[in-house]
C-alpha cells in the first residue's frame, strides 16, 4: 500500500515540499559557460561542482586543522538555493549587485521556511555564515565558490567575461578572498589570471 500525505510525519511532509521546491534550482541559468563552451550552466550544476571541488581542494586549505569539511560542504550545498527566488546575480554586474544581500536574505527565509522550524533555523545560520565570511570555514567556502567559475572561464573562451567587458582589476577585487583561504589556490588564480590576460579574455585595467 502507498502512503498518502495524511500518514506521513509532519516534518517529513515539510522536508518533501522543500525538496520539490529546490528542484527549481535546475532551471536557474547562470552567466558562466560549461567547460566545453556548449551552453551556460545552471545553478544546480554549479552547486554540485563546488561541493565536489571543496572536497578535492581541501588538502590545499591554509590552517586545515581548524576547518570542518562537512560544515563547508553543507554551506556550499545550500547557499545558492536563494537563487530560486532572487535569481543569479552576475558577480561583476555592479548595478545588479546593489540590494543583492537584502533580496537573497528574503529568499533564504522563504525557501528555508518550508522546512521544520529547527532545520530552517539551522540552514539559515549556514547561509548567514557563508555570506558574512567571518569564519575560517566560510572563507574557504567562499574561495572555492569564487575560483571555480574563474577556472572555467580561463579554460574556455571566457564568454561571460568578454560579453560583459570584465577587467583584471574587477577580477582581482572580487576574488581576493582566495588569498585568505589557500596559498596554492591563490597561486593557481594568479597563474590563470596571467594566462587569461594573454588570451585577451579580460581587459587589462
Amino acid at each position: 500500500m502507498g502512503m498518502n500525505d495524511s500518514m506521513m510525519k509532519p516534518g517529513l511532509t515539510r522536508q518533501l515540499a522543500f525538496l520539490l521546491e529546490v528542484d527549481k534550482l535546475k532551471n536557474v541559468i547562470r552567466r558562466n559557460f560549461n567547460a566545453d563552451d556548449s551552453r551556460r550552466e545552471n545553478t544546480a550544476e554549479h552547486s554540485w561542482q563546488i561541493v565536489l571541488f571543496a572536497q578535492i581542494a581541501f588538502e590545499h586549505a591554509d590552517h586545515r586543522e581548524q576547518l570542518d569539511l562537512l560544515h563547508i560542504i553543507r554551506m556550499l550545498s545550500i547557499h545558492d538555493l536563494v537563487e530560486i527566488y532572487a535569481g543569479d546575480t552576475f558577480l561583476f554586474d555592479e548595478q545588479a549587485n546593489q540590494g543583492k544581500y537584502e533580496r537573497e536574505l528574503a529568499a533564504a527565509k522563504k525557501i528555508f521556511g518550508l522546512l521544520p522550524a529547527e532545520q530552517a533555523a539551522e540552514y539559515l545560520d549556514y547561509w548567514l555564515e557563508y555570506e558574512t565570511a567571518e569564519t575560517a570555514n566560510a572563507v574557504f567556502a567562499n574561495a572555492v565558490d569564487r575560483i571555480l567559475p574563474f577556472i572555467l572561464n580561463s579554460h574556455t573562451q571566457g564568454k561571460s567575461w568578454t560579453e560583459a567587458g570584465v577587467t583584471k582589476t574587477q577580477v582581482q577585487d572580487k576574488l581576493a578572498i582566495i588569498e585568505q583561504a589557500s596559498q596554492p589556490l591563490w597561486q593557481l588564480f594568479n597563474h590563470l589570471l596571467d594566462r587569461s590576460l594573454e588570451k585577451g579574455l579580460l581587459i587589462d585595467l
